[in-house]
């Protein structure tokens, strides 16, 4: 959070359009890659400067020009002049922080999404924002670091399987989303795995400190897909339903399915959020469950104990008149007069079913 307001206050005062990087700050260089294909051709590369992919313009059949890195403004700038793309949207894209939209610029569209996936140990979700400009016959990915959901529409590419060397731009594009929104699923899998987990392992069996700090941080992971989904739905609405000449209408019906598909994801959360909910009431009722069994058994330990203190606070009491300490037989009756006490309110107990 520091380093987004210091970003921000870096800002205040300049000039509309200019760029400011807003995001994480990351040590490496930019990485660069074109691929350039046709329905009978193909061609892939990684580049040394955004100055190589320019010549790829001008060439026949769809290019995808993808840069990993947002934070070196510089490349960013140069391939807005090359393209075209205004100021004011190379700006939204050095800057991380921007919820899912889409802008239509005549020319070009320009997409915001936010890409959800598992990395390192498997169990920490890594969030990062894509942004795409899609022009007729090119599109450009930006990513804010190395790393993304995009390999199996590569090796479609690659292997020239399916429809998408014979598709268009917009076609492409589609897919790029398509696969966005495909991996929430897996996100969302894994999840729901862990939530049975809680609930049949954990909850039930033997609930702890650490189970409900389990289900907080579930309940933030669930938070974060939200902002990312919910305002998908819009982008995908008005991509399928919009007038832009960039979208063909053969691209529309794989559109549509891309808004199903997000339909069927924000259900999904939102049925997931009720059910961490619920998992979190279950396991406020069943520490207090455990609390009041707790206070019960003690509760009556200490009722067991009460006639025998009062015995034994009687005899305790140092009265010369006392009868009963002259007795021969005093002490051990009254030890059998303790212990038949203690055991009538234990059976007592046990016939009404509270011990």
């Amino acid at each position: 959070m520091p380093l987004f307001t210091t970003k921000f206050q870096e800002k205040v005062g300049l000039p509309p359009g200019t760029l400011i990087h807003v995001g994480e700050k990351r040590p490496e260089n930019c990485k660069i890659t074109v691929i350039a294909y046709d329905e009978n051709s193909f061609e892939e590369k990684e580049i040394k400067s955004i100055e190589e992919s320019f010549p790829y313009r001008d060439r026949p059949g769809i290019t995808w020009i993808n840069i990993d890195g947002v934070h070196q403004t510089g490349i960013i700038e140069a391939v807005g002049a090359q393209f075209g793309i205004h100021s004011l949207v190379l700006e939204d894209i050095v800057n991380t922080t921007h919820r899912p939209k889409m802008e239509d610029l005549e020319d070009y569209l320009f997409v915001v999404l936010k890409m959800l996936y598992y990395a390192g140990n498997g169990n920490d979700i890594t969030a990062e924002q894509v942004s795409l400009i899609i022009g007729p016959d090119f599109v450009i990915s930006f990513q804010e670091k190395e790393g993304d959901t995009f390999d199996p529409i590569r090796k479609r590419i690659r292997n020239n399987s399916g429809r998408i060397r014979k598709k268009g731009a917009d076609y492409l594009a589609y897919s790029l989303m398509d696969t966005i929104v495909d991996n929430y699923f897996v996100i969302l899998e894994k999840i729901g795995e862990k939530i049975e987990e809680i609930e049949e392992e954990e909850l039930l069996e033997n609930p702890s400190r650490e189970t409900v700090h389990v289900i907080h941080s579930l309940k933030r992971e669930m938070i974060r897909l939200r902002r990312s989904v919910w305002p998908l739905r819009e982008v995908t609405g008005v991509l399928e339903r919009g007038e832009s000449k960039l979208i063909h209408k053969s691209t529309r019906i794989y559109l549509r399915d891309i808004y199903d598909h997000t339909i069927q994801v924000i259900d999904t959360i939102e049925n997931s959020r009720d059910m961490l909910s619920g998992l979190l009431d279950i396991y406020l009722s069943s520490m207090s469950n455990r609390m009041n069994n707790v206070m019960k058994v003690l509760t009556l330990i200490a009722t067991i104990f009460m006639p025998l203190t009062f015995i034994a606070g009687i005899y305790g009491m140092n009265f010369a008149n006392m009868p009963e300490l002259q007795w021969r037989y005093g002490y051990p009756a009254v030890l059998i007069a303790m212990l038949v006490s203690g055991l009538s309110m234990v059976i007592y107990f046990k016939a009404k079913k509270w011990l």
